[in-house]
């Protein structure tokens, strides 16, 4: 007799493949996101079993779900390729990027703590010394933890889950470090605008602080990729 509750018909096999499923999609998006499946590549989901040691079926889901996440797409008759960002793209993540901060800030003001506020002063000072001396790794690392601390800090769970989908985007093209020397320093010092006037407890100057932010990196990023040739980028493995 089957059961009334759909949960009571999940056999341990479903849960099994749930679970495989799930570690696959996440090793495949580390591979992804750390570079080495490269933009424009062509994924071999044998191969990727092969490496992972599962089956195809679980590499083929969670291909299935990270075309659906937008870090791989789908091209009829030609297979799933790791996805190639156009400068388009990037203006689009870096808007959204924008909204999601400033709203961070404003919902962090009535929140701060004394916590906080040194933890976001600690980062800031650590960016400091990697753009004094032109470290973009330390400094891209340091500012992708400056703002996934501010917006974690306001508590918001589903803000949290949507900029974290949004950075792993964000990551893909930001990583190649095209932006160095003083432009690191300048970032920081927006950085410290942004801190200034939370601790104010100005709402509007925060959001507009964060806001603006975020558009000057918008502006450097893109600024940054027309002095790329593409032959500098990386190509496809078709």
């Amino acid at each position: 007799m089957e059961s009334d509750n759909p949960e009571h018909d999940i056999t341990v096999a479903d849960l099994r493949t749930h679970t495989v499923t799930g570690l696959v999609q996440h090793l495949i998006e580390r591979m992804i996101l750390s570079g080495e499946l490269e933009p424009g590549q062509r994924l071999n989901e044998t191969a990727l079993a092969t490496q992972l040691a599962v089956s195809r079926g679980p590499v083929r889901e969670a291909c299935r779900s990270l075309v659906e996440l937008g870090l791989l797409c789908l091209v009829p008759n030609r297979g799933i390729f790791v996805r190639r960002f156009t400068k388009q793209d990037v203006a689009e993540v870096f808007d959204l990027r924008a909204g999601l901060i400033a709203l961070s800030a404003l919902l962090l003001i009535p929140v701060l703590r004394a916590d906080v506020s040194a933890g976001l002063d600690r980062l800031m000072n650590e960016m400091e010394g990697a753009a004094q001396v032109g470290d973009f790794a330390r400094y891209h690392t340091l500012n992708l933890e400056f703002h996934d601390f501010m917006v974690r800090a306001t508590g918001n769970t589903r803000l949290i889950r949507l900029y974290r989908g949004l950075v792993k985007e964000f990551h893909m093209f930001r990583t190649h470090g095209f932006i160095q020397g003083a432009t690191l320093l300048q970032s920081n010092e927006e950085h410290r605008e942004i801190v200034s006037a939370l601790k104010s407890g100005d709402a509007s100057r925060s959001y507009q602080a964060s806001f603006r932010h975020v558009g000057q990196g918008k502006l450097r990023v893109l600024s940054a990729l027309d002095k790329v040739s593409l032959t500098d980028l990386p190509r496809s493995r078709e």
